[in-house]
């Protein structure tokens, strides 16, 4: 990718923050009033025309605004988000809900995919190596207004029924326990659209393998989500008893 002046860089900055608030395409007036930039209007402008031609950036048909692209998104949570890690609190209560089921390899990934859905206020999604695939969250789709659209939302919830589809985007990625992100076509045919995934690899002690991730819009709320999935990743792997 080019190198952005630091210009480019506030202007993309505040553009991708104002759309994963409102879920809108994000106009030049917009910006120059919420987000105090140190530009001129004329000059916001002819960035985001740069910032386009880039393809950091795209024009939806019907908007005179802007939206992030994929490589937006991507430049933004590698580079330009401040990641909100949790308190010490919120893990001694996510460990608690889920430390009784150690023992219990399925009772304990459910259980923990519905806690990682009620934390990132997305669809939660854990696969393991031996075929199961647990899900929680589903209502939480209806809060974002992409969801709105029933084929968006069908498209969705027809792929996460098919867990060869999971295991085939998984495929195709690195095997490191870092915190991957998936936007566009990424997410393959059946997910090509306004949706995004983060997810992470785990390995318990005895050896078995799977993911564990969130679902939901492309504008997920990633400085959180982010920190949370590599969080749950990693609780996996610290309180799997046996299994």
């Amino acid at each position: 990718m080019h190198d952005l002046t630091a210009r480019q860089v506030e202007i993309l900055k505040s553009l991708i923050e104002e759309y994963i608030e409102t879920a809108e395409p994000v106009g030049s007036e917009t910006l120059e009033k919420k987000h105090n930039l140190s530009a001129s209007p004329a000059t916001i402008r002819n960035e985001m025309v740069r910032l386009t031609e880039l393809g950091y950036l795209k024009k939806p048909h019907i908007s005179a605004g802007r939206i992030p692209t994929p490589e937006g998104m991507k430049f933004y949570v590698k580079q330009l988000m401040k990641e909100k890690e949790l308190s010490v609190a919120e893990e001694v209560s996510l460990k608690e809900k889920v430390w009784d089921l150690r023992e219990k390899e399925k009772d304990f990934l459910r259980e923990l995919t519905k806690a990682l859905a009620e934390r990132t206020n997305a669809l939660a999604v854990t696969t393991t190596n031996d075929g199961d695939l647990f899900c929680a969250g589903y209502a939480n789709l209806l809060d974002s207004p992409e969801f709105f659209d029933i084929d968006v939302t069908k498209n969705l919830l027809s792929a996460i029924d098919e867990i060869n589809y999971f295991q085939g985007l998984f495929e195709g990625q690195e095997d490191d326990d870092d915190t991957h992100i998936l936007l566009g076509e990424e997410l393959g045919p059946k997910l090509n659209g306004p949706y995004g995934f983060v997810y992470r690899k785990y390995t318990t002690p005895a050896r078995l393998k799977g993911e564990v991730g969130v679902l939901g819009p492309a504008r997920l709320n990633y400085n959180l989500v982010v920190p949370t999935v590599r969080y749950f990743g990693n609780l996996i792997e610290e309180i799997a008893k046996g299994w």
